[in-house]
């Protein structure tokens, strides 16, 4: 007994601790807190280390890159929305720690209308979903039944900034490339939906919609990650109850076509998780409603699992979320096994967080931290907290405000220190202050976090914006 409870002692040590990092916390990008368009990134104390306002509402989240630039999906004034959602968006962003606009581009409707979720990759490339409006006659003619609208589907583009307000549409994604069906035999794409699980069958029911009918925001993503190792990008379908992995590798031309790229797959899914009930290859549903799926970085445990809020744990006639955790069955050369019969493992997950007051019906999200910790948050809530891998919660942030999700950094995961951390101790507080005023009177040296207003300076003007900040 002596030994099991040492154990238990040194796990609690090593693992029931909150992450000392940099919170990120986007308000305004849920579409039931419009008038708060700020994003703000705290400490574990809560203190605000700086923030950015938004001239227009922000789409879902902001991101940060480790040179502290951050990427803005926002929503375009007159612009139309996908299929009538509020997370549309339309206008990319990139500002400095200083609330500086330095890039801005509205994507045009006649390419795409983007919404929800962007990634940044390493080169300053965003991956965007959007959504393409196909019409009653396209969509009946690649055999959907029952149809009495226009056709609304995501597709993924990826964006290189250029100057200041200008960008390049470097590679393209269609959903639409990827449909079958087995219901009309003249069709080009008529096939069996169980011996092609790659591909999507154009008559699955959705979470909203049933089969046929007006079939209006068809896919319904919400989220995209993007594992730089494997070159594979991850998106969720709210709709279908299914997370879905493609090639990144391919050019514009084979993401339309079944081969090319490292897997030779084309745009083909390279791996599905959470309702094979889609490619009729089983009977259980685990996602419903899900949000925020992607990968757990290297280094982190569980590294190379999915993770992600599942909002309708149980089937959408329940009240209650959680969050799981899926062991990847990705092999070294990021391939996904499977037979030709089974639907793509694991069966089940492999960690799950749920308790009975954990409930959001829309957005939330879940994170891996690198202490094993995880970050969740509760949008219809409005509760953003950290747990331990035994569901101990070791972190909370809550308030008055609505995020589609938190992001927590590590302390370096930045190229260089925050301005405004005038000792370099990787806190914002009183102690800078009296380093800063000494700076400014001249008996201590001035370093490069000392310049808060960035004016080449250091004076009050400085000592007044980190009281500001500080306190704010």
């Amino acid at each position: 007994m002596k030994v099991i409870f040492f154990y238990i002692l040194i796990l609690n040590l090593i693992f029931c601790d909150p992450f000392d990092g940099y919170t990120l916390i986007t308000k305004g990008g849920t579409g039931q807190d419009n008038q708060n368009r700020q994003t703000h990134l705290i400490d574990n104390n809560h203190n605000i280390i700086n923030s950015w306002n938004h001239d227009y509402v922000v789409a879902s989240i902001a991101y940060l890159t480790p040179d502290s630039l951050l990427y803005v999906p926002s929503k375009v004034p007159g612009q139309g929305q996908a299929g009538g959602d509020i997370s549309s968006g339309g206008r990319f962003k990139i500002m400095n720690w200083g609330g500086d606009i330095i890039w801005e581009y509205d994507l045009s409707e006649d390419i795409c209308i983007p919404h929800h979720d962007i990634a940044v990759l390493s080169n300053g490339n965003i991956l965007a979903i959007c959504s393409e409006t196909k019409s009653q006659e396209e969509a009946s003619n690649l055999g959907i039944v029952d149809i009495d609208g226009p056709m609304v589907l995501d597709m993924i583009v990826e964006i290189e900034p250029i100057g200041f307000n200008e960008a390049n549409i470097v590679w393209k994604w269609h959903f639409w490339d990827r449909l079958i069906q087995d219901v009309n035999p003249f069709a080009s794409n008529y096939a069996n939906i169980s011996e092609n699980p790659q591909l999507m069958d154009i008559n699955c029911p959705t979470h909203e919609l049933g089969v046929g009918g007006s079939v209006g925001y068809w896919n319904h993503c919400n989220s995209i990650s993007y594992n730089e190792t494997y070159r594979q990008i991850v998106i969720s379908s709210r709709h279908m109850g299914e997370f879905y992995v493609i090639d990144h590798s391919t050019t514009i031309e084979e993401a339309a076509s079944h081969s090319g790229g490292v897997y030779n797959r084309g745009g083909d899914f390279l791996y599905r998780w959470g309702n094979p009930q889609n490619y009729n290859r089983g009977s259980f549903q685990i996602l419903d409603a899900q949000h925020r799926v992607n990968w757990i970085p290297q280094g982190y445990p569980g590294a190379g699992n999915f993770i992600l809020f599942n909002n309708f744990h149980g089937g959408a006639s329940g009240s209650s979320s959680a969050v799981i955790e899926i062991e990847s069955i990705m092999d070294e050369n990021g391939y996904y096994p499977i037979n030709e019969t089974d639907p793509y493992g694991p069966i089940s997950f492999y960690w799950i967080y749920q308790n009975s007051d954990l409930f959001s019906s829309f957005q939330s999200g879940a994170f891996r931290l690198p202490n094993g910790n995880t970050l969740i948050t509760s949008t219809a809530q409005g509760d953003v907290f950290e747990v331990n891998q035994f569901g101990d919660i070791e972190w909370e942030y809550t308030g008055d405000f609505s995020t589609a999700t938190a992001i927590k950094y590590p302390l370096d995961y930045f190229n260089s220190l925050i301005l405004g951390d005038v000792n370099e101790d990787l806190q914002i507080d009183i102690l800078d202050v009296v380093l800063l005023v000494n700076m400014v009177l001249g008996v201590a040296e001035s370093n490069l976090y000392s310049d808060l207003n960035e004016d080449d300076f250091i004076d009050i003007l400085d000592v007044v914006q980190l009281v500001n900040l500080i306190i704010s």
